[in-house]
Protein backbone atom coordinates (compact mmCIF):
# COMPACT_ATOMS: atom_id res chain seq x y z
CA UNK A 1 0.00 0.00 0.00
CA UNK A 2 2.84 2.34 0.84
CA UNK A 3 4.46 1.78 -2.55
CA UNK A 4 1.11 2.29 -4.27
CA UNK A 5 0.70 5.68 -2.58
CA UNK A 6 4.20 6.63 -3.65
CA UNK A 7 3.36 5.74 -7.25
CA UNK A 8 0.22 7.88 -7.08
CA UNK A 9 2.17 10.80 -5.59
CA UNK A 10 4.86 10.46 -8.26
CA UNK A 11 2.20 10.50 -10.97
CA UNK A 12 0.62 13.64 -9.55
CA UNK A 13 3.98 15.36 -9.31
CA UNK A 14 4.85 14.37 -12.88
CA UNK A 15 1.53 15.70 -14.21
CA UNK A 16 2.01 18.92 -12.25
CA UNK A 17 5.54 19.29 -13.63
CA UNK A 18 4.26 18.90 -17.21
CA UNK A 19 1.51 21.45 -16.58
CA UNK A 20 3.90 24.00 -15.11
CA UNK A 21 6.36 23.44 -17.93
CA UNK A 22 3.60 24.01 -20.45
CA UNK A 23 2.42 27.21 -18.80
CA UNK A 24 5.92 28.60 -18.60
CA UNK A 25 7.19 27.59 -22.03
CA UNK A 26 8.57 30.35 -24.24
CA UNK A 27 10.50 30.05 -27.47
CA UNK A 28 14.23 30.52 -26.74
CA UNK A 29 15.87 33.66 -28.08
CA UNK A 30 16.94 33.55 -31.72
CA UNK A 31 18.34 35.82 -34.40
CA UNK A 32 16.92 36.23 -37.88
CA UNK A 33 18.57 37.90 -40.85
CA UNK A 34 18.30 37.98 -44.62
CA UNK A 35 21.05 37.81 -47.21
CA UNK A 36 20.96 40.12 -50.26
CA UNK A 37 19.98 37.12 -52.42
CA UNK A 38 16.80 36.68 -50.37
CA UNK A 39 17.83 33.69 -48.24
CA UNK A 40 16.43 33.97 -44.70
CA UNK A 41 18.58 32.57 -41.89
CA UNK A 42 17.61 31.78 -38.29
CA UNK A 43 20.18 31.24 -35.53
CA UNK A 44 19.47 29.92 -32.04
CA UNK A 45 22.23 29.17 -29.57
CA UNK A 46 21.68 26.09 -27.35
CA UNK A 47 24.76 25.11 -25.36
CA UNK A 48 23.42 22.20 -23.29
CA UNK A 49 24.99 19.56 -25.55
CA UNK A 50 27.80 19.92 -28.14
CA UNK A 51 25.52 19.29 -31.13
CA UNK A 52 24.16 21.37 -33.98
CA UNK A 53 21.01 20.83 -36.01
CA UNK A 54 20.19 22.42 -39.35
CA UNK A 55 16.89 22.68 -41.18
CA UNK A 56 16.39 24.11 -44.67
CA UNK A 57 13.16 24.68 -46.58
CA UNK A 58 12.81 25.57 -50.25
CA UNK A 59 9.87 26.23 -52.60
CA UNK A 60 10.39 23.02 -54.58
CA UNK A 61 7.65 20.61 -53.57
CA UNK A 62 5.29 18.38 -55.51
CA UNK A 63 3.00 21.30 -56.38
CA UNK A 64 5.63 22.20 -59.01
CA UNK A 65 5.69 18.74 -60.62
CA UNK A 66 3.22 19.57 -63.37
CA UNK A 67 2.53 16.37 -65.34
CA UNK A 68 5.76 14.80 -64.04
CA UNK A 69 4.46 13.52 -60.73
CA UNK A 70 7.30 12.36 -58.48
CA UNK A 71 9.83 14.80 -59.94
CA UNK A 72 10.21 16.95 -56.81
CA UNK A 73 10.76 13.88 -54.65
CA UNK A 74 13.41 12.41 -56.95
CA UNK A 75 15.13 15.77 -57.25
CA UNK A 76 15.35 16.11 -53.47
CA UNK A 77 16.81 12.61 -53.22
CA UNK A 78 19.21 13.43 -56.06
CA UNK A 79 20.81 16.28 -54.12
CA UNK A 80 22.88 13.65 -52.29
CA UNK A 81 23.91 11.74 -55.41
CA UNK A 82 27.15 13.68 -55.71
CA UNK A 83 28.30 17.26 -56.12
CA UNK A 84 30.85 19.07 -58.24
CA UNK A 85 33.56 18.33 -55.70
CA UNK A 86 32.72 14.76 -54.59
CA UNK A 87 30.91 11.63 -55.65
CA UNK A 88 28.00 10.12 -53.74
CA UNK A 89 30.35 7.49 -52.29
CA UNK A 90 32.78 10.17 -51.10
CA UNK A 91 29.95 12.23 -49.61
CA UNK A 92 28.51 9.22 -47.78
CA UNK A 93 31.95 8.22 -46.52
CA UNK A 94 32.66 11.71 -45.19
CA UNK A 95 29.33 11.91 -43.36
CA UNK A 96 29.77 8.43 -41.95
CA UNK A 97 33.30 9.19 -40.75
CA UNK A 98 32.10 12.31 -38.93
CA UNK A 99 29.03 10.57 -37.49
CA UNK A 100 26.78 13.17 -39.06
CA UNK A 101 23.35 12.78 -40.62
CA UNK A 102 22.14 14.84 -43.58
CA UNK A 103 18.77 14.04 -45.14
CA UNK A 104 16.94 15.58 -48.08
CA UNK A 105 13.25 15.22 -48.89
CA UNK A 106 10.26 16.74 -50.64
CA UNK A 107 6.71 17.30 -49.42
CA UNK A 108 3.53 18.58 -51.00
CA UNK A 109 4.59 22.25 -51.00
CA UNK A 110 8.30 22.34 -50.30
CA UNK A 111 11.57 20.48 -50.32
CA UNK A 112 13.89 20.36 -47.37
CA UNK A 113 17.14 19.34 -45.76
CA UNK A 114 17.78 18.30 -42.18
CA UNK A 115 21.14 17.69 -40.56
CA UNK A 116 22.56 16.81 -37.15
CA UNK A 117 26.23 16.75 -36.25
CA UNK A 118 28.87 17.40 -33.62
CA UNK A 119 29.62 21.06 -32.94
CA UNK A 120 33.34 20.47 -33.46
CA UNK A 121 32.65 19.44 -37.08
CA UNK A 122 30.49 22.43 -37.96
CA UNK A 123 32.81 23.93 -40.59
CA UNK A 124 33.16 20.63 -42.47
CA UNK A 125 29.46 19.73 -42.36
CA UNK A 126 28.22 23.20 -43.23
CA UNK A 127 30.50 23.17 -46.27
CA UNK A 128 29.03 19.81 -47.27
CA UNK A 129 25.51 21.18 -46.85
CA UNK A 130 26.42 24.08 -49.10
CA UNK A 131 27.73 21.64 -51.72
CA UNK A 132 24.55 19.54 -51.52
CA UNK A 133 22.22 22.51 -51.86
CA UNK A 134 24.16 24.60 -54.39
CA UNK A 135 26.25 22.19 -56.45
CA UNK A 136 24.47 18.87 -57.05
CA UNK A 137 25.29 17.08 -60.32
CA UNK A 138 22.40 14.56 -60.44
CA UNK A 139 24.56 11.67 -61.55
CA UNK A 140 22.69 9.56 -64.11
CA UNK A 141 23.90 6.22 -62.70
CA UNK A 142 22.82 7.08 -59.17
CA UNK A 143 19.54 8.44 -60.50
CA UNK A 144 18.80 5.17 -62.27
CA UNK A 145 19.29 3.30 -58.98
CA UNK A 146 17.05 5.73 -57.10
CA UNK A 147 14.32 5.48 -59.72
CA UNK A 148 14.40 1.68 -59.63
CA UNK A 149 14.01 1.74 -55.85
CA UNK A 150 11.08 4.14 -56.13
CA UNK A 151 9.34 2.07 -58.78
CA UNK A 152 9.67 -1.06 -56.66
CA UNK A 153 8.26 0.84 -53.69
CA UNK A 154 5.31 2.13 -55.73
CA UNK A 155 4.57 -1.39 -56.94
CA UNK A 156 4.68 -2.75 -53.38
CA UNK A 157 2.36 -0.03 -52.12
CA UNK A 158 -0.42 -1.43 -54.27
CA UNK A 159 -0.64 -4.26 -51.76
CA UNK A 160 -1.12 -1.90 -48.82
CA UNK A 161 -4.32 0.18 -48.76
CA UNK A 162 -3.04 2.28 -45.87
CA UNK A 163 0.01 3.26 -47.95
CA UNK A 164 -1.98 4.61 -50.87
CA UNK A 165 -5.32 5.81 -49.54
CA UNK A 166 -3.95 9.24 -48.65
CA UNK A 167 -2.89 9.88 -52.26
CA UNK A 168 -6.29 8.69 -53.53
CA UNK A 169 -8.05 10.99 -51.08
CA UNK A 170 -5.99 14.06 -51.99
CA UNK A 171 -6.60 13.55 -55.70
CA UNK A 172 -10.31 12.94 -55.10
CA UNK A 173 -10.70 16.01 -52.88
CA UNK A 174 -8.52 18.52 -54.73
CA UNK A 175 -9.12 17.38 -58.30
CA UNK A 176 -6.97 19.36 -60.74
CA UNK A 177 -5.59 21.67 -58.05
CA UNK A 178 -1.88 21.09 -57.39
CA UNK A 179 -2.61 19.98 -53.83
CA UNK A 180 -3.85 16.80 -55.46
CA UNK A 181 -0.34 16.03 -56.76
CA UNK A 182 1.12 12.80 -55.42
CA UNK A 183 4.50 13.45 -53.78
CA UNK A 184 6.04 10.06 -54.63
CA UNK A 185 4.46 10.01 -58.07
CA UNK A 186 2.91 7.13 -59.98
CA UNK A 187 4.56 4.36 -61.94
CA UNK A 188 3.33 5.90 -65.20
CA UNK A 189 4.84 9.31 -64.39
CA UNK A 190 8.06 8.18 -62.70
CA UNK A 191 9.06 5.68 -65.41
CA UNK A 192 9.90 8.25 -68.13
CA UNK A 193 11.80 10.63 -65.82
CA UNK A 194 15.51 11.21 -66.51
CA UNK A 195 18.41 12.84 -64.73
CA UNK A 196 18.01 15.77 -67.13
CA UNK A 197 14.49 16.32 -65.81
CA UNK A 198 15.93 16.62 -62.31
CA UNK A 199 18.48 19.18 -63.47
CA UNK A 200 15.75 21.27 -65.09
CA UNK A 201 13.54 21.07 -61.99
CA UNK A 202 16.46 22.06 -59.78
CA UNK A 203 17.37 25.04 -61.98
CA UNK A 204 13.79 26.28 -61.94
CA UNK A 205 12.93 25.79 -58.28
CA UNK A 206 16.00 25.63 -56.03
CA UNK A 207 16.72 29.25 -55.27
CA UNK A 208 17.67 31.33 -52.22
CA UNK A 209 14.78 33.78 -52.45
CA UNK A 210 11.76 32.11 -50.91
CA UNK A 211 13.99 29.73 -48.92
CA UNK A 212 15.20 29.61 -45.33
CA UNK A 213 17.88 27.88 -43.28
CA UNK A 214 17.81 27.55 -39.50
CA UNK A 215 20.71 26.50 -37.29
CA UNK A 216 20.26 25.53 -33.64
CA UNK A 217 22.87 24.30 -31.20
CA UNK A 218 26.26 24.82 -29.65
CA UNK A 219 27.83 27.72 -31.55
CA UNK A 220 28.56 31.43 -31.35
CA UNK A 221 25.88 33.33 -33.27
CA UNK A 222 28.22 36.05 -34.50
CA UNK A 223 30.69 33.49 -35.87
CA UNK A 224 27.89 31.38 -37.37
CA UNK A 225 26.42 34.39 -39.11
CA UNK A 226 29.76 35.13 -40.75
CA UNK A 227 30.19 31.48 -41.77
CA UNK A 228 26.75 31.14 -43.34
CA UNK A 229 27.04 34.48 -45.10
CA UNK A 230 30.33 33.39 -46.67
CA UNK A 231 28.86 30.04 -47.70
CA UNK A 232 25.53 31.15 -49.13
CA UNK A 233 25.86 34.80 -50.21
CA UNK A 234 27.03 33.62 -53.64
CA UNK A 235 23.90 31.53 -54.22
CA UNK A 236 22.30 33.33 -57.13
CA UNK A 237 18.62 33.88 -57.57
CA UNK A 238 17.33 31.50 -60.19
CA UNK A 239 14.68 32.11 -62.84
CA UNK A 240 11.19 30.93 -62.05
CA UNK A 241 9.17 29.14 -64.70
CA UNK A 242 5.99 30.67 -63.27
CA UNK A 243 5.54 33.98 -61.52
CA UNK A 244 2.83 32.80 -59.13
CA UNK A 245 2.61 29.99 -56.63
CA UNK A 246 0.45 27.35 -58.36
CA UNK A 247 -1.14 26.49 -55.01
CA UNK A 248 -2.69 29.98 -54.84
CA UNK A 249 -5.33 28.92 -57.38
CA UNK A 250 -8.84 28.54 -56.00
CA UNK A 251 -9.73 25.11 -54.62
CA UNK A 252 -13.09 23.87 -55.85
CA UNK A 253 -15.17 22.74 -52.89
CA UNK A 254 -17.41 19.66 -53.26
CA UNK A 255 -21.11 20.40 -53.69
CA UNK A 256 -22.35 16.95 -52.63
CA UNK A 257 -21.40 13.69 -50.97
CA UNK A 258 -19.13 11.63 -53.23
CA UNK A 259 -17.54 8.19 -52.92
CA UNK A 260 -14.35 6.87 -54.50
CA UNK A 261 -14.38 3.08 -54.37
CA UNK A 262 -10.92 1.58 -54.93
CA UNK A 263 -11.23 -2.10 -55.72
CA UNK A 264 -8.66 -4.42 -54.17
CA UNK A 265 -9.92 -7.84 -55.19
CA UNK A 266 -8.21 -9.82 -52.44
CA UNK A 267 -9.00 -7.38 -49.62
CA UNK A 268 -10.43 -8.79 -46.40
CA UNK A 269 -10.74 -5.34 -44.83
CA UNK A 270 -12.13 -1.99 -45.88
CA UNK A 271 -9.84 0.94 -45.26
CA UNK A 272 -11.64 4.25 -45.47
CA UNK A 273 -11.22 8.01 -45.22
CA UNK A 274 -14.14 10.36 -44.70
CA UNK A 275 -13.28 14.01 -45.12
CA UNK A 276 -13.78 17.44 -46.57
CA UNK A 277 -11.85 20.67 -47.22
CA UNK A 278 -10.00 21.84 -44.11
CA UNK A 279 -8.06 24.96 -43.16
CA UNK A 280 -4.91 26.83 -44.11
CA UNK A 281 -2.08 26.89 -41.57
CA UNK A 282 -2.51 30.60 -40.86
CA UNK A 283 -6.15 30.21 -39.82
CA UNK A 284 -6.69 32.36 -36.69
CA UNK A 285 -8.66 29.51 -35.07
CA UNK A 286 -5.86 26.99 -35.58
CA UNK A 287 -5.28 26.38 -31.85
CA UNK A 288 -8.97 26.14 -30.99
CA UNK A 289 -9.51 23.68 -33.85
CA UNK A 290 -6.64 21.56 -32.53
CA UNK A 291 -8.18 21.41 -29.06
CA UNK A 292 -11.61 20.40 -30.35
CA UNK A 293 -10.13 17.81 -32.71
CA UNK A 294 -8.17 16.35 -29.80
CA UNK A 295 -11.50 15.43 -28.24
CA UNK A 296 -13.09 14.31 -31.47
CA UNK A 297 -10.35 12.11 -32.92
CA UNK A 298 -6.91 13.44 -32.12
CA UNK A 299 -5.98 11.20 -29.19
CA UNK A 300 -6.55 7.62 -28.10
CA UNK A 301 -9.32 8.56 -25.66
CA UNK A 302 -11.28 10.42 -28.33
CA UNK A 303 -14.93 10.27 -29.33
CA UNK A 304 -14.12 8.40 -32.52
CA UNK A 305 -11.82 5.84 -30.96
CA UNK A 306 -14.14 5.28 -28.01
CA UNK A 307 -17.12 4.55 -30.25
CA UNK A 308 -15.44 2.61 -33.06
CA UNK A 309 -12.85 0.66 -31.05
CA UNK A 310 -13.70 0.57 -27.36
CA UNK A 311 -17.50 0.46 -27.36
CA UNK A 312 -18.29 -1.34 -30.63
CA UNK A 313 -15.10 -3.25 -31.49
CA UNK A 314 -15.43 -2.30 -35.17
CA UNK A 315 -11.77 -1.36 -35.57
CA UNK A 316 -8.41 -1.35 -33.82
CA UNK A 317 -8.20 2.40 -34.06
CA UNK A 318 -9.87 5.50 -35.52
CA UNK A 319 -8.78 9.12 -35.60
CA UNK A 320 -9.15 12.47 -37.27
CA UNK A 321 -6.80 15.24 -38.31
CA UNK A 322 -6.58 18.57 -40.08
CA UNK A 323 -3.77 18.65 -42.65
CA UNK A 324 -3.11 22.37 -43.03
CA UNK A 325 -1.11 23.82 -45.93
CA UNK A 326 -0.36 27.39 -47.00
CA UNK A 327 -3.50 27.99 -49.03
CA UNK A 328 -5.90 25.34 -47.82
CA UNK A 329 -6.02 21.89 -46.38
CA UNK A 330 -8.12 18.86 -45.59
CA UNK A 331 -10.02 17.30 -42.73
CA UNK A 332 -9.83 13.50 -42.59
CA UNK A 333 -11.33 10.76 -40.46
CA UNK A 334 -9.40 7.53 -40.98
CA UNK A 335 -9.89 3.94 -39.92
CA UNK A 336 -10.25 0.37 -41.20
CA UNK A 337 -12.59 -2.50 -40.48
CA UNK A 338 -13.42 -6.04 -41.57
CA UNK A 339 -15.17 -6.17 -44.92
CA UNK A 340 -18.38 -7.50 -43.35
CA UNK A 341 -18.53 -4.58 -40.88
CA UNK A 342 -17.94 -1.83 -43.45
CA UNK A 343 -21.48 -0.45 -43.23
CA UNK A 344 -21.77 -0.34 -39.43
CA UNK A 345 -18.31 1.20 -39.16
CA UNK A 346 -19.16 4.01 -41.58
CA UNK A 347 -22.57 4.53 -40.00
CA UNK A 348 -20.99 4.71 -36.55
CA UNK A 349 -18.46 7.27 -37.80
CA UNK A 350 -21.23 9.46 -39.19
CA UNK A 351 -23.13 9.03 -35.93
CA UNK A 352 -20.14 10.39 -34.00
CA UNK A 353 -19.91 13.39 -36.35
CA UNK A 354 -23.58 14.16 -35.82
CA UNK A 355 -23.21 13.71 -32.08
CA UNK A 356 -20.40 16.27 -32.05
CA UNK A 357 -22.65 18.81 -33.77
CA UNK A 358 -25.76 17.99 -31.76
CA UNK A 359 -24.28 17.72 -28.27
CA UNK A 360 -21.12 19.76 -28.56
CA UNK A 361 -18.60 19.25 -25.77
CA UNK A 362 -19.01 19.83 -22.06
CA UNK A 363 -16.78 21.72 -19.65
CA UNK A 364 -15.20 18.60 -18.17
CA UNK A 365 -14.24 17.21 -21.59
CA UNK A 366 -12.95 20.57 -22.75
CA UNK A 367 -10.75 20.90 -19.66
CA UNK A 368 -9.36 17.42 -20.30
CA UNK A 369 -8.53 18.31 -23.90
CA UNK A 370 -6.90 21.58 -22.89
CA UNK A 371 -4.66 19.85 -20.35
CA UNK A 372 -3.74 17.17 -22.88
CA UNK A 373 -2.85 19.68 -25.60
CA UNK A 374 -0.81 21.83 -23.22
CA UNK A 375 0.96 18.80 -21.82
CA UNK A 376 1.95 17.63 -25.29
CA UNK A 377 3.13 21.05 -26.39
CA UNK A 378 6.57 21.61 -24.79
CA UNK A 379 7.94 18.13 -25.69
CA UNK A 380 7.40 18.97 -29.37
CA UNK A 381 10.12 21.62 -29.12
CA UNK A 382 12.68 20.16 -26.73
CA UNK A 383 15.56 19.20 -29.03
CA UNK A 384 17.73 21.28 -31.32
CA UNK A 385 16.35 19.37 -34.32
CA UNK A 386 12.78 20.15 -33.31
CA UNK A 387 13.57 23.83 -32.79
CA UNK A 388 15.38 24.07 -36.13
CA UNK A 389 12.37 22.52 -37.85
CA UNK A 390 10.02 24.87 -36.01
CA UNK A 391 11.81 27.96 -37.28
CA UNK A 392 11.69 26.90 -40.92
CA UNK A 393 7.97 26.18 -40.39
CA UNK A 394 7.59 29.67 -38.94
CA UNK A 395 9.15 31.02 -42.12
CA UNK A 396 7.11 28.85 -44.47
CA UNK A 397 3.72 29.50 -42.89
CA UNK A 398 4.47 33.08 -41.88
CA UNK A 399 3.90 32.94 -38.14
CA UNK A 400 6.20 34.22 -35.41
CA UNK A 401 7.08 33.31 -31.84
CA UNK A 402 3.74 34.63 -30.57
CA UNK A 403 2.20 31.34 -31.71
CA UNK A 404 4.55 29.54 -29.32
CA UNK A 405 4.62 32.07 -26.51
CA UNK A 406 0.85 32.57 -26.44
CA UNK A 407 -0.07 28.95 -27.09
CA UNK A 408 -1.19 28.06 -23.57
CA UNK A 409 -3.05 31.35 -23.23
CA UNK A 410 -4.93 30.67 -26.46
CA UNK A 411 -5.73 27.13 -25.37
CA UNK A 412 -7.07 28.33 -22.02
CA UNK A 413 -9.13 31.00 -23.78
CA UNK A 414 -11.30 28.43 -25.54
CA UNK A 415 -14.75 28.26 -23.95
CA UNK A 416 -17.59 25.78 -24.42
CA UNK A 417 -19.53 28.39 -26.39
CA UNK A 418 -16.56 29.13 -28.64
CA UNK A 419 -16.04 25.39 -29.13
CA UNK A 420 -19.61 25.11 -30.45
CA UNK A 421 -18.83 27.82 -32.99
CA UNK A 422 -15.62 26.01 -34.01
CA UNK A 423 -17.51 22.75 -34.50
CA UNK A 424 -20.23 24.39 -36.61
CA UNK A 425 -17.71 26.27 -38.76
CA UNK A 426 -14.90 23.76 -39.32
CA UNK A 427 -16.07 20.20 -38.62
CA UNK A 428 -18.02 19.00 -41.68
CA UNK A 429 -21.23 17.00 -41.46
CA UNK A 430 -22.38 17.15 -45.08
CA UNK A 431 -20.85 17.27 -48.57
CA UNK A 432 -18.50 14.58 -47.29
CA UNK A 433 -15.92 12.83 -49.44
CA UNK A 434 -15.54 9.08 -48.91
CA UNK A 435 -12.61 6.99 -50.12
CA UNK A 436 -13.05 3.25 -49.57
CA UNK A 437 -10.35 0.69 -50.39
CA UNK A 438 -11.67 -2.85 -50.29
CA UNK A 439 -13.29 -5.62 -52.31
CA UNK A 440 -15.73 -3.73 -54.53
CA UNK A 441 -18.01 -6.69 -55.15
CA UNK A 442 -18.73 -6.91 -51.41
CA UNK A 443 -19.11 -3.22 -50.61
CA UNK A 444 -20.33 -1.61 -53.85
CA UNK A 445 -23.97 -1.46 -52.72
CA UNK A 446 -22.89 -0.14 -49.34
CA UNK A 447 -20.84 2.61 -50.99
CA UNK A 448 -23.87 3.77 -52.99
CA UNK A 449 -25.63 4.55 -49.73
CA UNK A 450 -23.27 7.44 -49.00
CA UNK A 451 -23.05 9.31 -52.29
CA UNK A 452 -22.36 9.20 -56.00
CA UNK A 453 -19.78 6.45 -56.59
CA UNK A 454 -16.68 6.53 -58.80
CA UNK A 455 -14.92 3.15 -58.99
CA UNK A 456 -11.25 2.50 -59.87
CA UNK A 457 -8.95 -0.50 -59.71
CA UNK A 458 -6.09 -0.45 -57.22
CA UNK A 459 -3.91 -2.57 -59.52
CA UNK A 460 -4.23 -0.05 -62.33
CA UNK A 461 -3.43 3.63 -62.47
CA UNK A 462 -6.21 6.03 -63.25
CA UNK A 463 -4.40 8.87 -65.00
CA UNK A 464 -7.47 11.06 -64.98
CA UNK A 465 -8.95 13.07 -62.15
CA UNK A 466 -11.32 11.32 -59.80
Amino acid sequence: MKNFKLYILAGILLATTFQLAAQGYKLPAYEKFKLPNGLVIYLMEQHEVPLISVSAILPAGAIYDGEQSGLASLTAAGLKHGTRSMTKAQLDEQLDFLGASVNTFASKESSGLSAKFSAKDKDKILSLIKEILLNPVFDSTEFAKEKRRLLVSLEQQKESPRSVIGAYFDKFLYGEHVYGNIVQGKISTVTPLTAEDLKKFYAANYRPDGSAISVVGDFNAKEMKATLTALFAGWKKGPKTTSANPASAAINKPSENRVLLVNKEDAKETTFFIGAPGIARNNPDYVAIDVVNTLFGGRFTSMLNDELRVNSGLTYGAGSRFSALKNGGSFIISTFTAGKTTEPAIDKTLEVINKLHTNGIDEKSLTSAKNYVKGQFPPRFETASQLAGLMTQMFWYNFDESFINNFEKNVDGLTVEKAKEIIAKYFPKDKLQFVLVGKAADIRKIAEKYGKVKEVEMKEEDKKSF
